[in-house]
């Protein structure tokens, strides 16, 4: 049974992921291939991904466990690989120590490999930085586009019932994987896990590789993230190849620029996100504005952009789609 104990605090800040996180996938995705229950999704994709994950790759498997439990310091919430990589290669010595003793201690095995990264061996942690490449050259590079649809069209539709409806909506949404019991969020989960939040919010994050029980990233200084399997997964979307509708319809940049407003950002992030100038982003934005799918307001002097209602129903219309 897993128990999150809220506070009231915590639920004013309850909020929906941004983007999916590059490398927190791929530890899913490996957690996913060591699963062995029918799910009819999976099964194939499990079949594929074996034979073509590489031994480099498959090195992972000593650190992430098919129970959904893994090192935290290899799920960093980085936009892009390289931001994440860097973000785990610089974790510090004694959270690294920690957190392989947790893994280790639940079904993960103590290799020597494992021991070596617990002592910040040089040679060790170039063996980590080339696994997490390799694996996700070969299990979500392909693919990396779909999913992103995928968890946008998710957290586009979340969100737009948190906009309307409220928070007890959206958690009503994912039953029955989640419910309450007062201030306590409780579900089925493969160990008996109790934590208590202490005020500083719950992040929502969707992911695509993985089924059943939610996973829980928690932190004691910062908001903890809360990790629920979206309602369709990846193997049922369509291939990266296939057409994007919403490109179509409004450019690849703008589309992009709707999908990253889905939560509120200034000019200066969403030229960020979107890498354009400030002046294009906030040209796009004002597209955006006029066909009503955005609105802009202003803070001190910056100016913070997030979709409309109109906007989140066209995004909540798109993709999943199914690959046939």
């Amino acid at each position: 049974m897993l128990r999150l104990r809220c506070t009231t605090e915590d639920l004013l800040h309850v909020s929906i992921a941004e983007h999916p996180a590059p490398l927190g996938e791929l530890t899913l995705a490996m957690q996913m291939l060591q699963r062995r229950d029918p799910d009819p999704a999976f099964v194939p994709w499990r079949e594929q991904i074996a034979r073509q994950l590489p031994a480099e790759g498959r090195r992972l498997l000593q650190l992430v466990s098919p129970s959904g439990a893994g090192p935290m310091f290899l799920d960093p919430p980085s936009r892009t690989v390289e931001e994440g990589l860097d973000r785990v290669l610089s974790t510090p010595r004694a959270e690294v120590r920690a957190e392989l003793k947790r893994v280790c201690a639940i079904d993960r095995p103590l290799t020597s490999w494992t021991k070596r990264l617990a002592e910040q061996d040089r040679e060790a942690w170039k063996m980590l930085d080339q696994a997490l490449r390799t694996g996700y050259r070969s299990v979500l590079a392909e693919r990396w586009h779909s999913l992103r649809a995928g968890f946008d069209a998710e957290t586009a539709w979340r969100a737009k019932i948190l906009a309307r409806q409220g928070i007890s909506a959206l958690f009503a949404s994912l039953r029955p994987t989640l419910r309450w019991n007062g201030l306590t969020l409780e579900a089925d989960f493969p160990r008996h896990l109790d934590l208590t939040l202490h005020g500083h919010g719950l992040v929502l994050r969707p992911t695509l590789l993985w089924s059943g029980y939610p996973l829980v990233a928690y932190y004691a200084d910062r908001p903890t993230t809360l990790i629920y399997p979206a309602l369709t997964p990846l193997p049922l979307l369509a291939p990266a190849r296939a057409p994007d509708p919403l490109c179509a319809l409004l450019g690849t940049t703008r589309a992009g620029a709707l999908r990253s407003l889905i939560t509120g950002r200034t000019t200066t992030g969403l030229a960020r996100e979107l890498s354009v100038s400030v002046a294009a982003a906030s040209l796009h934005a004002k597209t955006l504005r006029e066909a009503g799918l955005i609105v802009s307001r202003r803070e001190g002097k910056a100016v913070c952009h997030e979709c409309t209602p109109l906007g989140l129903d066209l995004l909540a219309a798109e993709p999943p789609r199914t690959g046939g």
